[in-house]
């Protein structure tokens, strides 16, 4: 006995073993990668910095809130209905099954919980550069990178004696993608360049124009991941193909869950697919389908 379960033992730490290193040869077990619909950014409030006591501050700090919608899949001859009332949708799920008359025929339908995938919620945090500017578009000419620099350095100098410019405190150079990035040592000083996007650029006795650009820094807090069963939204499974087209069931389908007597309620909205799919985006303040998308 002593014999057998020693051999267990050693089994068990085997195993224990294997997912130990397995785990440990994940470069970030804690990274989520993801793909998300494209949304739009909502501003929220300019930031405020505290004083330090190092140099005056010229950045401009915004701050924007993030929420990604997300998308569920409805395939054919399934319903989405959400409700006013989140007590109608958690009783609706628990009967389960429903007889549902559609016209000259009674469908046997399950209701299941709606179950949403994952999504994300975010502050993205972002600072337009009081002393830096993008620059790109620069020339690619049979010069040493360094002599490159200095050009840049001295042109974007001597802008002083146009508003702009002054002391330079570094300049960056990446002639494979002709861009670079200029520092200047005054607080505020980018703010005279960014009015313009093409400035005249002296190399070589040749003037071309290069690009500039204001200079941004992002970074992303409060990030907060989210799977959730939504508590106003059933899914509804098991519609039967009908002679009558998809709106005229739609209307028969929110009729029946309608009714107190079905145990039904008020119904905020529905959305019924009986051929092909559609793409319904869920956003997280309010569960509520806000666009959809067919598919064949």
């Amino acid at each position: 006995m002593l014999k057998q379960e020693n051999t267990e033992l050693k089994k068990e730490m085997e195993k224990l073993k294997e997912d130990l290193e397995e785990h440990s040869s994940r470069d970030n077990p804690l990274e989520v990668k993801k793909k998300v619909a494209e949304m739009q950014l909502k501003f929220t409030h300019l930031e405020e910095m505290k004083d330090d006591g190092a140099d005056e501050d010229m950045d401009t700090h915004c701050v924007f809130g993030v929420a990604t919608k997300t998308p569920f899949r409805l395939n054919q001859n399934q319903a989405l209905l959400t409700f006013e009332d989140e007590e109608v949708a958690q009783r609706l799920t628990k009967m389960s099954k429903h007889c549902v008359n559609l016209d000259n025929r009674t469908a046997n339908v399950t209701v299941k919980p709606f179950e949403l995938d994952m999504g994300f919620q975010f502050e993205l945090h972002v600072t337009v550069s009081g002393k830096k500017i993008n620059v790109s578009d620069i020339p690619e000419l049979p010069i040493p990178e360094e002599w490159m620099r200095d050009k840049l350095e001295l042109h974007f100098y001597k802008t002083e004696q146009e508003e702009g410019g002054g002391e330079i405190e570094e300049v960056t150079y990446n002639r494979g993608s002709g861009t670079g990035v200029i520092t200047f040592l005054k607080p505020g000083a980018s703010y005279n360049f960014v009015r313009y996007t093409k400035y005249p650029f002296c190399a070589e006795e040749t003037w071309f124009f290069i690009s500039v650009s204001p200079h941004f820094d992002f970074h992303l807090m409060k990030f907060q991941p989210h799977c959730r069963v939504s508590k106003k939204t059933i899914l509804l499974k098991g519609v039967p193909e009908v002679e009558e087209d998809e709106e005229s069931v739609q209307d028969m389908i929110e009729i029946h869950f309608q009714k107190p007597s079905n145990g039904g309620g008020e119904i905020e909205k529905i959305k019924y697919i009986s051929k092909g799919a559609a793409y319904v985006c869920f956003e997280e303040d309010t569960e509520d389908a806000s666009s959809g998308t067919t598919e064949d």
